[in-house]
């Protein structure tokens, strides 16, 4: 099949428009780069997801209420942001490439402590410290594959990164419904915790192969400003940096909700077993890990405005739709785990691109940490807020809060200019 649209002018070379363009366009650093950021994503996405898919045994075996549950959730994503933001300063100020090296460390070690902890307590601690990783990880490498990337094929680079979330999460649940179905629960959410180790092998990785990329480099070197939170709230940078975080807090706050919850929900107020959940839940994940690539392509498309406000509203009919379901029709919520997996990742793909061009080099990684993780730490709080209203409204009925940060995420989108096509600077 021809990868060519239109016939080179002499001397060009014939432009690749095939389907892995954006991909054969990073070159091979650019390529290295991207496999480091889509490990480190991926395993980002599997230590989070130990703690969701293990909540049930966990709250079982410390006697936790729906709140306190939620509580461990909310820690890691408000501790993120300050991760996040840490992280976008270290990338500003260190390069890329050692940030992300220390983000998975962290992120790591304390999900590994985690499966060690004694009581409720601790688990608390090492979970918020957890965070520092975690919110750290997704900004740096989505910046560091941002820079090798071209304007032409920027969303549909990012999207795929975003994909490794999906790809994470389908390993997460493959090991949880191994490990439950041969160890007891009150061993089974230990051992989850300690296959956290699994990044340290990307850590070798990245440290032998990867590195920034060098153009954006050389503008980070050459720029008289330097990292810090103060250069994002200056008056040209302000509204940016509100506005973004604005559009963070809803998508993720609606995202957040889902991914935390669902498991739950699916098991207490559908009656499903430990192989039925992970079923359902593959589903769910199939849907994501399309939707990532999907979002990335409309992204470059349709522009990144567009993408968000479109899948916005889809995520919110399909909470709706999800949690609506009568009981007894466990088949419908097979089906409809699939689009509402899609939409609720979509949304997400642009993310990458659009942060990145909202922010010049020496300060990208401040902005771009900073409002993502901000955003993550306030949309944190409506998973507390779902498990102390489950108790009266249900895990289903409060898990139509997630609704509420769609319709934040598509206000936010008036104060924010369109940057598709935009060549970083």
């Amino acid at each position: 099949m021809s990868t060519t649209q239109t016939q080179p002018k002499q001397g060009e070379l014939p432009e690749d428009s095939g389907a892995f363009a954006w991909l054969r366009a990073l070159g091979p650093r650019g390529r290295r780069a991207f496999g480091g950021a889509f490990g480190g994503y991926s395993l980002d996405s599997y230590d989070y997801f130990t703690l969701p898919l293990s909540m049930v045994a966990i709250s079982a075996y410390f006697g936790l209420d729906n709140g306190q549950t939620g509580l461990l959730t909310t820690v890691t994503l408000v501790v993120s942001a300050v991760g996040g933001a840490l992280a976008g300063i270290l990338a500003d100020r260190i390069g890329r490439v050692k940030a992300l090296m220390i983000t998975v460390i962290t992120y790591a070690v304390f999900t590994v402590l985690c499966g060690f902890a004694p009581n409720y307590e601790t688990l608390l601690v090492f979970r918020a410290l957890q965070g520092l990783g975690f919110g750290g990880e997704w900004a740096v490498g989505a910046i560091l594959v941002a820079e090798y990337a071209s304007a032409k094929h920027r969303g549909r680079t990012l999207g795929a990164v975003q994909s490794a979330w999906a790809a994470g999460w389908a390993l997460a649940v493959i090991v949880y419904t191994l490990v439950f179905q041969f160890l007891d629960a009150d061993t089974a959410w230990r051992v989850m915790f300690w296959t956290g180790a699994l990044p340290a092998l990307l850590v070798i990785y990245v440290r032998r192969n990867v590195s920034d990329a060098p153009a954006a480099a050389e503008r980070r070197h050459a720029s008289t400003e330097r990292g810090t939170f103060s250069t994002i709230f200056k008056k040209d940078l302000l509204r940016t940096t509100f506005f973004a975080t604005l559009l963070s807090t809803g998508v993720q706050g609606g995202y957040y909700t889902l991914a935390t919850w669902v498991p739950t929900y699916l098991k207490t107020e559908r009656g499903l077993t430990v192989v039925g959940t992970g079923g359902y839940l593959t589903f769910l994940i199939s849907g994501s890990f399309i939707g990532y690539l999907t979002g990335g392509y409309l992204t470059d498309r349709i522009g990144r405005k567009k993408n968000i406000t479109l899948f916005a509203v889809l995520s919110a009919i399909g909470i709706l739709a999800y949690t609506n379901i009568p009981p007894g029709a466990n088949g419908l919520l097979l089906v409809l785990g699939f689009p509402l997996g899609f939409c609720m990742s979509a949304i997400f793909s642009g993310f990458g691109s659009f942060l990145s061009e909202l922010y010049p080099t020496a300060v990208r990684g401040t902005g771009q940490g900073f409002t993502y993780n901000s955003g993550r730490a306030v949309g944190a709080f409506l998973p507390t807020l779902v498990g102390f209203l489950s108790d009266s409204w249900g895990v289903g009925g409060a898990l139509v809060l997630g609704a509420f940060g769609y319709a934040l995420a598509v206000v936010a989108l008036l104060g924010l200019p369109e940057t598709r096509g935009k060549e970083l600077a």
